[in-house]
């Protein structure tokens, strides 16, 4: 797989989240960083993309803190998409 099939691949993962709202945030999110995303930028949201869509978008509500083990570049740059 191409590194821009699997941006679209994962695109499409992060618009589709199953509640309206964290379609708008995570996908919202991708659709406007994920073309600049190298390959280990793309292994960090798609692990994100594993997490229970409910938790990241309480963790970008700030209703609390996320685990340490899941905060990184990718992570940190959703957190701060939220105040666009």
């Amino acid at each position: 797989m191409t590194i821009e099939d699997r941006r679209k691949k994962l695109l499409y993962r992060a618009t589709y989240r199953g509640f309206k709202e964290a379609d708008l945030l995570i996908g919202g999110f991708a659709a406007a960083n994920i073309a600049s995303f190298d390959a280990p930028e793309l292994d960090e949201f798609e692990a994100l993309l594993e997490l229970d869509d409910r938790h990241l978008y309480d963790w970008a509500m700030q209703k609390y803190p996320p685990p340490s083990d899941i905060i990184g570049p990718v992570f940190e740059r959703l957190m701060a998409f939220k105040l666009l």
